[in-house]
């Protein structure tokens, strides 16, 4: 019910395919810089508003005028024992003081917290079979007649949801409406007259500019910290939409849900996630845009639900060996490795080799960028799509469907080799064809060299080779010799497809 704490080689393994951080780099404790450095660093380019003392943004201003606008948030219900097991290993509310190290849990125990205060207690307590779940975060008021904004995970199962205030009111609150895609919730109170907080813009942010976050770690309520944006549109590996913005500001279980402003006192995030090995903060947080927050927001308070829209699509990262190989200029866009039939992206003319860099005229870098645009778009709208085929660019048009499935699934892409291609390869036979609903393509029987070294395995379909449909292995090795470094291979592989580059010079 806290800020989710994400497994380590989940996120490596996410950010390496986005191309944009080295494991190494990931699992590196980040610290704030001393305050004699960072008042060198910023004396020059104070941020307007707010005021500034000695060239550092004034924070106490900030927390002053906003500070009563962030809600404390506890909650209570029950979860089946079945949801206490391996899939909720992750999730803070599955286990006592959930993503707590133990030295803070009997640091809290005798400050008088309960166990659990920051999670569930499987196996404790519950009626029918269920856990007993007790859990803890933020939220911000938005407007004056209590609606306040949280993440969904911090309601999420919640029986009972009750809201603090700074001046210690306690009011029972209504889940009005949440969406696990986003992990954004909002919630209601019975109150008037409250103080709300001033709404900006993520993308008016710029890395290294300083932020600060405001919630209740640990139940420590009103808490603050501050830091810098590190990274903005992150892409992680829970099937989400949202392109995170990555900060140093020091998030803890608790501070889920809350704000996070810039040095205008506007708030630009909901502090939602961590990378952590302890269950502690270790640098590298990450907070919910507050534009694609909003947009879920109007959407249940309109409707009491949200609706996404869908593309159709599996898509993977554009590396320099898939640049190479489709003679892209640079390694960017979203590569099409699998398109749903009948959806509105076969339906539009999108096939798998495809690489999408535009959408709407928006950049598509990594191809975390296109699920999150997506994502903003409804069910219904015609989007332009600008792609490279076969060597050239082409645009297309899509119109955009409702909720059913995943608007975009990105793949996960292995990396390649060194050397020649090494398979042994064989067309397959009508009734595999049959099976593998495919209208052609070629079974590995044997992958050695740099085809097995990127993880080509005997068994594998070759479906196209840089975006070529093959059908004889004549065809592959004739597009292999034009090819200057590597190839891109389209593989099925229990009936999902991924492309794979391996190099061949």
């Amino acid at each position: 019910m806290n800020t989710v704490q994400l497994k380590s080689k989940k996120l490596v393994a996410a950010l390496i395919a986005a191309g944009v951080m080295g494991g190494a780099g990931v699992a590196a404790v980040q610290h704030l810089p001393s305050a004699a450095h960072a008042q060198a660093v910023v004396a020059q380019a104070a941020p307007a508003g707010m005021g500034a003392t000695a060239g550092l943004p004034n924070f106490s201003a900030i927390t002053n005028q906003y500070g009563p606008a962030v809600v404390n948030i506890t909650v209570s219900g029950t979860r089946k024992a079945a949801r206490a097991g391996a899939e909720d290993a992750d999730d803070e509310d599955a286990s006592p003081q959930a993503g707590v190290p133990p030295e803070m849990q009997d640091f809290l125990r005798r400050f008088g917290f309960p166990p659990g205060a920051f999670g569930g207690a499987p196996g404790q307590g519950g009626h029918g079979g269920g856990a007993l779940v007790r859990g803890a975060g933020s939220g911000f008021i938005v407007s004056a007649d209590g609606l306040i904004l949280t993440n969904a995970h911090v309601v999420r199962g919640a029986d009972e949801v009750t809201v603090k205030l700074t001046d210690r009111r306690e009011f029972k609150a209504k889940v009005l409406g949440q969406d696990d895609k986003t992990d954004v919730a909002v919630i209601q109170i019975d109150a008037k007259g409250l103080p709300t907080v001033p709404l900006g813009q993520s993308k008016a942010l710029n890395v290294g500019e300083w932020v600060l976050a405001i919630g209740s770690p640990f139940g420590f309520e009103n808490s603050v910290t501050a830091g810098v944006v590190s990274a903005k549109g992150r892409s992680l590996p829970d099937e989400s939409m949202v392109p995170f913005i990555q900060t140093d500001v020091a998030v803890n279980p608790g501070n889920s849900g809350g704000p996070l402003f810039n040095t205008r006192g506007e708030v630009v995030g909901i502090n939602s996630q961590i990378y952590s090995r302890t269950g502690g903060y270790q640098g590298v947080s990450f907070a919910i845009p507050i534009e694609l927050a909003l947009h879920v927001k109007d959407q249940i308070v309109a409707h009491g639900k949200v609706e996404h829209a869908r593309l159709g699509v599996v898509v993977q990262e554009v590396n320099q060996s898939f640049a190479d190989s489709f003679k892209l200029p640079r390694p960017e866009g979203a590569l099409v490795s699998q398109v749903e039939q009948g959806g509105p992206a076969d339906k539009a003319g999108l096939k798998p080799g495809d690489v999408i860099t535009q959408l709407n005229g928006q950049p598509i870098v990594a191809s975390g960028d296109l699920p999150a645009l997506i994502g903003m778009a409804r069910p219904g709208e015609r989007v332009r799509l600008d792609l490279w085929r076969q060597g050239k660019s082409e645009q297309l048009s899509a119109e955009l469907g409702g909720a059913s499935g995943k608007a975009v699934k990105v793949a996960d892409a292995g990396d390649a080799g060194k050397g020649k291609l090494g398979l042994a390869l064989r067309p397959l036979q009508p009734q595999e064809k049959g099976q593998a609903k495919l209208d052609g393509g070629l079974v590995v029987e044997q992958a050695a060299g740099a085809a097995a070294r990127a993880g080509v395995q005997p068994g594998d379909v070759i479906v196209s080779v840089n975006g070529q449909p093959v059908k004889d292995v004549e065809q592959v090795r004739g597009i292999v010799a034009k090819a200057d470094k590597s190839v891109a291979l389209l593989i099925q592989r229990q009936g999902a497809q991924i492309f794979v580059p391996v190099r061949v010079g």
